[in-house]
């Protein structure tokens, strides 16, 4: 475990230098999940990119690496100034009204087009308050239904 650890932090750290970026990238394990912190500099902005997406395309990149590496753990999430924890903070929220106007109105409600992480949020909130939801769709068009009750 610590091996597939240090693999994946050095490999991040030599993809940011090539930016020129040399910075300590924290590292820990949780849940068999690699999580990366990228502590907050000049490039923010460039390494979430829009809606997240190059932030997910590194952690492919080091996911892919470990996998083609032979390591045990090689599923990675890569944070950076905490935009994730943040994102995922505001979808909780969104959720939270969302599950309440369908508890108010008695109705079904489809949201918007997700990507799985933040579906996983949605689908997390509503579970909590006691209302059932579905994904719907394929690929990036997926999308959940909150349900007002169940059949």
């Amino acid at each position: 475990m610590e091996e597939s650890i240090q693999y994946a932090k050095k490999y991040l750290e030599d993809i940011l230098s090539f930016f020129g970026l040399n910075t300590n990238v924290y590292a820990t394990i949780e849940d068999e999940v690699i999580e990366l912190s990228i502590p907050s500099t000049n490039l923010n902005g460039f390494l979430i990119g829009q809606r997240g997406d190059t932030l997910r395309s590194l952690q492919f990149m080091v996911s892919s690496a470990l996998k083609n590496n032979n390591y045990d753990y090689y599923r990675v999430n890569i944070d950076v100034a905490d935009y994730k924890k943040q994102r995922a903070n505001r979808i909780a929220e969104k959720a939270e009204i969302w599950v309440n106007k369908v508890i108010d109105s008695g109705e079904d409600l489809k949201l918007k087009p997700m990507n799985p992480a933040d579906r996983r949020i949605v689908h997390k909130v509503a579970s909590e308050m006691g209302v059932t939801t579905e994904s719907e769709g394929e690929g990036r068009e997926r999308y959940i239904v909150v349900r007002a009750k169940v059949d």
